[in-house]
Order: C-alpha cells, then structure tokens, then sequence
C-alpha cells in the first residue's frame, strides 16, 4: 500500500515583493514576503499582509523583515520562518493525522550563486520540505507566459521583479544567455522616494511610494490613456509641517528614466551575446516582459522603440513565475533544467 496521500506537492515563487503558492493548479497564497518578528523572543508575530500592516510603524519591540533582498535570501532566519509560516498556512486547510511529505519546486534568480542556491535549499528543507526542486526564474517564467521551452528555437524573456530584473535567452531546454541586474521594483520605489525629497521637500515611507508607483508609474512622458494625477501628504524636511503634492506620472517617467535605461543596457547586452539564429527566432518571435515592473505604463513600447524588437506583456505578469513553478511540479520527471 502507497502512502502518495501523505505527499503535498507545492510549487513557490519566493519573491522579494511577493510570495506565491500554487497547490493542485490553484493560488493557495499570495503574500508580501515580509515577516514582523517580537524582538524579546525572537518568534514570528505576524506573516505577509499583516506583517506589512506593521511596516514603517513598528514600536522598539517588534522589527519587520524582509527576508529576501535583491532575489536571494538575505536573513537565512526569518526566510525559514516565514517559509514555515506560509506551508503551515496552506496546510491550515487540509485536515490530516499525519504531517505531510512536502515536494517543492521553487523559482531562484537565475544570476544565483552556490551559496545563495544553497540558502533557499536549506530553508525549504528546514521548513518541511522533503524533495526540494530549484528552477530559475526566467525558465519558470517563460514556462508561464505559455512559450515552449524545449523546442529548437529561441526565446526572450524579460523578468522584472521586486529585487532583480532577469532577462534570459532560452532554448532546447537550457538558458543559452542570462544575465541578472539588480534594477528593479525596489529601486524605483526608492527613486521615487528620492525625487519627491529633491523636488517636493516632501518625504514619503516605502509603502506611499509604492503606492505612487502603481497609481501613476509610467517610463514614458505621453501615454494614449493617461492616469489622473496621485495626491500626497508628508512632513516637509525642513519644517516638518505637513505638506500636499499633487504628482504626475510625467514626473514619476522623468525619475525612473535612469534606472530603466539600466534595464535596456542589460537587454542589449545578452542581445549582443546571442548566437546569430536564435537571434533571428528572437526578432521574429519578439521579447516577453512579466513580472511586477512590466506593469509600468508604457514599458514595452518604450523598449520596443530602443532596441527595435517588439515586446509583449505577459497575461497576468505578476504571477508568471509562480505559474510555470506549478509546470514544473507537474514535470520534474521530465524537465533536465529543474535541480534538485
């Protein structure tokens, strides 16, 4: 008699924004990857979205973390934590005598080290999981947009995330160019906080900004459909008397110029590396953005205008890796690129 009852498959993208599970197909969890921990005790006191309820107005006795900086474990405690609070969150929902056997398949930058491989391993296995997959993102991501992977053709996906943008050429089932930068969500957040310091003496926590940048966030000074313009209140730096600022998202394209101009040079870099025929297929099949950042208005155009390939937005880019996690769950018999 088998005990296949007693496997839990989970498929997860540990994010630096977001944590997502897919459990039987379906979304199980969708979190902010933080964790609010009690300062006496050390103990998890909050997960996810009420964690992050509590960041920026903690009290000295409780901090809030997050566990994942740049795409990588940054504090191997509270990212076991957190794991272990979110699997325990999912499991919450089955009744079972027994604890589960866990098979994971969680996505990882693909610009990852061995130390930071072995980080997410070791804190998946420490949280319950049993038969630990890796696979990186840009492959879980491609999977997910839908693209075949395996097939002898080139395809380019790029991935912009919370803590790092992975762009990648794909092919035959293997990453033939990859390169991870570290421009993505968090540094607009933080160039928007930046600008509204220098130009409007206003400051502005993480969460307002954020705020700003998926009300208004755009990279390009004149849309088709423009977005009405984000009031804000803050202290003013010098005075620290409350101040109201009307942005726009020309201001917000101007701040972000920079940093997404870092992207392009990354895109035209692997560009530049990759063989001549997967190139071809490149040009002919086009370059696919997910992640969170290619929800900034006007992304794709304005990429599309500077390295004269087209580019196409995932369907629901957020969730783009998680989705092609849970592919991978389904084949890790018969995909060659998943490590385990």
């Amino acid at each position: 008699m088998g005990f296949s009852f007693l496997t839990q498959e989970i498929a997860m993208d540990l994010g630096t924004a977001n944590t997502v599970i897919f459990q039987n197909d379906q979304i199980v969890l969708d979190e902010p990857s933080i964790v609010a921990i009690d300062n006496n005790t050390g103990k998890a006191i909050a997960l996810g979205q009420k964690a992050k309820l509590m960041q920026e107005r903690e009290n000295p006795g409780i901090k809030t973390v997050r566990p994942m900086k740049d795409g990588v474990i940054a504090d191997f405690n509270a990212a076991e934590m957190m794991i272990r609070g979110f699997i325990k969150q999912v499991n919450s929902r089955r009744r079972s005598l027994f604890t589960p056997n866990i098979k994971m398949v969680v996505g990882i930058p693909s610009g990852s080290t061995e130390v930071e491989i072995r980080a997410v391993r070791d804190s998946s296995e420490h949280a319950g999981g049993r038969d630990v997959y890796l696979i990186f993102e840009p492959m879980a991501s491609a999977l997910g947009i839908g693209l075949d992977v395996e097939a002898p053709k080139g395809n380019m996906v790029v991935d912009i995330g919370g803590g790092t943008t992975e762009i990648a050429v794909i092919s035959l089932g293997g990453i033939v160019v990859q390169d991870s930068i570290k421009v993505a969500g968090d540094v607009f957040t933080n160039d928007i906080q930046q600008y509204l310091r220098q130009q409007h003496n206003i400051r502005v926590g993480q969460i307002t900004a954020e705020k700003i940048k998926i009300a208004i966030g755009a990279v390009l000074p004149d849309l088709d459909e423009e977005p009405e313009p984000y009031s804000i209140t803050g202290p003013n730096l010098m005075t620290a008397h409350p101040v109201h600022a009307t942005i726009t998202y020309q201001e917000i394209a101007h701040c972000l110029d920079k940093s997404v101009a870092r992207i392009e040079t990354g895109i035209l870099h692997v560009l530049e590396q990759t063989p001549p025929e997967l190139y071809s297929d490149i040009v002919e099949n086009g370059i696919h953005l997910a992640g969170g950042g290619s929800l900034l208005r006007g992304l794709a155009k304005r990429l599309s205008e500077k390295v004269n390939i087209p580019f196409y937005v995932a369907d629901d880019p957020l969730r783009a890796v998680a989705r092609g996690t849970c592919l991978a769950l389904k084949n890790t018999e018969n995909y060659t690129f998943l490590m385990r």
